[in-house]
Formats: C-alpha cells, structure tokens, sequence
C-alpha cells in the first residue's frame, strides 16, 4: 500500500455536510506507527552504543550540547525536576566522563557542569554510526519507490510534530 492510499480520505455526505473519515483505521494506525517509532528508536541506540544512556541524562545531554553549561539548578528548573534528582543524573553522567563540573565563576558554592571533550566526541561517534547504520539499511532493504516513499512519509510525520 503506498502513500497515497494509505491516507486517502474517503469523502461522504452525512446530514447535508460532507464529512471526511480516514480510509484506515486510526487506531490501528496509531498502534503500529508507535511500535515501529519505538523499535526503530532502539535500534538507534543500540547501534549508536547509547543504549546504556538513560533519557534523563539524555535531556541533559541534548541540553548542554544545545544551550552550553549551566549550573544544576538551571538544569533541574529546565527539566522540571528536583534538585538531587538532577544531582544524581549529573554525578552518573560525570562518572560516564560525558560531563565535567566545576566551580560557577559568580558563585563559589554553585556548580558548572559542561560537557567534555570525551562526552562531545562519544555523543558525535554515536550519531555517525546510527546514520551511518541507517542509510545502509535504507540503500540494502528498500527499492527506490519505497525510498520516495519513506521521504514522504518523514514530512507528513514532520507535520505531525509542529505545533496544532
């Protein structure tokens, strides 16, 4: 089934109005899109050697590689959660040497965590090997119709993403 038919909209009358209902059926849809996100997602990470990586420290990750140091109170305000929480997810991420903390420059008591050089090259091996991976597996396993396909199908699931 490709693209086109698979989200082709079925228009009927109903009390003088046209109403359009999905020719699929979107629970099913829904279930089967969300599995396959969740397995593709996996693998990722198992091919990027991240799987260890909780998504807490993930956030923080992303987070510091986005917007720079911050102090763990930043952090935890940023991620909404506790304090020692964010603590903890720091100290795990220091022991991984992903991130190094240090004395906040204003504030002698507060603490600056950044990521290392260590953390930024193990974070920038893992996005190569995960695109890497996957353009393998898309060049060896899909036609290129199926290809055209799946270009498609990322911007309809882009749209999905953008604010309603």
């Amino acid at each position: 089934m490709n693209t086109v038919q698979l989200y082709r909209l079925t228009v009927y009358m109903s009390y003088d109005r046209a109403v359009a209902t999905p020719s699929v059926d979107l629970q099913d849809l829904s279930s089967a899109l969300s599995s396959v996100v969740s397995r593709l997602n996996r693998r990722l990470r198992t091919e990027a050697g991240t799987e260890s990586i909780t998504p807490s420290q993930a956030a923080v990750i992303r987070h510091l590689l986005s917007a720079g140091p911050a102090t763990t109170s930043e952090l935890a305000r940023a991620h909404e959660v506790r304090p020692q929480s964010m603590s903890a997810t720091v100290a795990s991420l220091e022991a991984m040497g992903y991130i190094d903390r240090s004395a906040a420059p204003d504030d002698g008591r507060a603490m600056v965590v950044a990521m290392t050089d260590t953390g930024r090259k193990a974070i920038e091996t893992g996005r190569v090997a995960k695109r890497d991976w996957l353009a393998h597996a898309l060049d060896e396993r899909l036609t290129d119709g199926e290809l055209r396909q799946l270009d498609a199908a990322v911007a309809l699931l882009q749209r999905l993403l953008e604010p309603s």
